[in-house]
């Protein structure tokens, strides 16, 4: 009697920490016309909606009352960014060493953001256009710790009032390449989510300066519903991040009402705007990812969101300039002025994309890549390249078992478990 041949056996368990990706398109153009858009809300509300320094202590409001309603309300496209960002960060850092995600961020933050210091100090010089701080403030003076980015930890005002964003982004940042120096996977983003969450809420009830300092409480929802989004996006639904993303959205709720600041006040309304808002910005990411929007696929939607990060920078810097040269003016009334500043705006973003950060991009990236190689080697020269094998010699054998690919830390990884990351 012969025996049954034996079952075969079961295969190995997927690596823990990891769940099969779905493909991630090179780039997601939808939320680049959410980008565009959020940051678009934010220019029509300095230049509409708040007594903001483009009119020279004027309230916008006043002069435009026929926008200031909707206006009013752009500054809620700052968090949706922050919510944009907390996707595109994650997706941008997933795969990556703490090196190679920081060079990424460098070479994507500064070029444009040194331009637009300089601009800034440049039309103060020339023009006397500058924020105004009060009596004996002197924008030299804060020009050098405003090129470091690092001005509010300072405790130095900024050159323009928009930088704020900047340092808000740098903490979440911060945080990100600490998560990828532990090293990214699916169950450690849920871990780190929630922590985030939980700790946010310990520091706003102790009021502990360094605790809100480091784990932002008031706009870490938005970071984390971003990140939660992507983590949907790329590996599909998930209760647990639904729920994530639920928690989110009514902390953000919650802060924007209860920590608004004086001059974004409107009794009876905000009460009311704010949560519809957020809610939408919710939708609509959700949507994204869920790939319901994947249509939204038109080249031009690359370019938008090429120019909305000089637009963020730079808006109020032009606009302060021309409103304070020109207007009142007999030709410029207050009709003509808005489509004046905001053309004028959308082609200084455009011409410092296109001839200041392009080329500052590809001359600071291969230096940085080749100076943190040779920080990776503790300062030795790189090892002399191997001699070309003769004609005749054999190919080296492939390891068919085992795909694999080398990232910048020359760790291997199983390609399998490392899925290639798609950056912004």
């Amino acid at each position: 009697m012969t025996r049954p041949p034996a079952a075969p056996a079961p295969a190995d368990p997927p690596p823990a920490g990891n769940v099969p990706a779905r493909p991630v398109p090179p780039r997601l153009r939808e939320l680049d016309l959410l980008r565009f858009l959020a940051v678009g809300a934010l220019v029509l509300h300095h230049f509409a909606g708040v007594r903001s320094t483009i009119w020279s202590g004027r309230d916008a409001q006043k002069i435009f009352p026929e926008l200031a309603p909707v206006a009013h309300f752009g500054y809620l496209g700052v968090d949706l960014v922050f919510m944009i960002s907390g996707f595109v960060i994650l997706m941008a850092a997933w795969g990556r060493g703490v090196g190679d995600f920081a060079i990424a961020r460098v070479v994507r933050l500064y070029p444009a953001y040194w331009f637009s210091v300089l601009l800034s100090l440049v039309l103060f010089l020339v023009f006397g256009s500058a924020v105004p701080y009060g009596d004996g403030d002197d924008p030299v003076q804060r020009f050098l710790p405003n090129f470091t980015m690092l001005q509010q930890g300072m405790h130095v005002a900024p050159l323009e009032v928009v930088y704020w964003a900047l340092w808000v982004e740098l903490h979440f940042y911060v945080l990100i390449a600490l998560f990828a120096w532990v090293g990214i996977t699916y169950g450690r983003c849920v871990t780190f989510m929630v922590s985030w969450l939980i700790v946010g809420a310990y520091a706003k009830e102790a009021g502990n300066d360094l605790m809100r300092a480091v784990f932002l409480p008031e706009t870490a929802p938005f970071f984390i519903a971003g990140m939660a989004f992507f983590l949907v996006y790329r590996f599909g639904s998930n209760l647990a991040l639904w729920l994530i993303i639920a928690a989110s959205w009514a902390l953000s709720v919650h802060y924007l009402v209860a920590d608004i600041e004086p001059l974004n006040e409107w009794k009876g309304v905000h009460e009311i705007v704010i949560p519809v808002a957020v809610t939408v910005f919710y939708t609509i990411m959700a949507l994204v990812a869920s790939r319901k929007l994947s249509r939204l696929n038109w080249r031009g939607f690359t370019f938008l969101g090429a120019i909305a990060y000089p637009l963020f920078l730079m808006h109020e810097t032009v606009a302060r300039t021309i409103v304070k040269v020109f207007f009142p003016h007999p030709i410029l009334d207050r009709l003509t002025i808005l489509p004046v500043i905001t053309v004028s705006v959308l082609v200084s973003a455009f011409v410092v994309h296109r001839f200041v950060e392009r080329p500052l991009q590809s001359m600071m990236r291969p230096r940085l890549t080749s100076a943190m190689a040779q920080i990776r080697r503790n300062g030795a020269p790189p090892a002399p390249a191997a001699p070309d094998p003769p004609p005749d010699a054999p190919d080296a054998p492939a390891d068919a078992d085992t795909p694999e690919i080398r990232g910048a830390t020359g760790v291997r990884h199983d390609a399998a478990q490392v899925p290639r990351a798609s950056v912004p």
